[in-house]
């Protein structure tokens, strides 16, 4: 089983791509909660340099909404984390798979809703 959503855009750069990954997310339904600028936290926090790195928090309300139903415990899982990174050609956008990380939880209802939130994760990946 693959455990992430992985896409590397050659020649792009970070704030390009993280303009067409919150549009690609919200054309499916997602919002960005969150968002963690890594490279400017460990610049801060340690003195250290390293690569872009952002980690956008993404939910779709409507399926956040029918897993916690479910279990109401999932939200320890939320949000989807959505990693854009610089690398040498360009910037990977990566996102666990939602139902790589439900199997923790045993719950078919819960892993078909899973399986709904990959393929939008899946068409927003492919859409930046």
């Amino acid at each position: 089983m693959t455990y992430t959503i992985n896409r590397v855009i050659s020649g792009a750069g970070i704030d390009d791509i993280d303009s067409r990954a919150r549009k690609a997310l919200a054309d499916q339904g997602f919002g960005v909660l969150t968002e963690i600028d890594v490279k400017a936290t460990m610049k801060k926090k340690l003195d250290v340099e390293m690569p872009a790195y952002r980690i956008l928090g993404a939910c779709n309300p409507k399926m956040a909404h029918h897993a916690i139903g479910i279990e109401p415990r999932v939200g320890a899982m939320l949000p989807c984390n959505v990693i854009l990174r610089e690398v040498e050609d360009g910037v990977e956008v990566s996102t666990v798979d939602p139902v790589a990380s439900m199997q923790a939880i045993e719950n078919a209802e819960l892993t078909a809703v899973a399986g709904d939130v990959r393929d939008l994760l899946t068409k927003a990946v492919s859409a930046i």
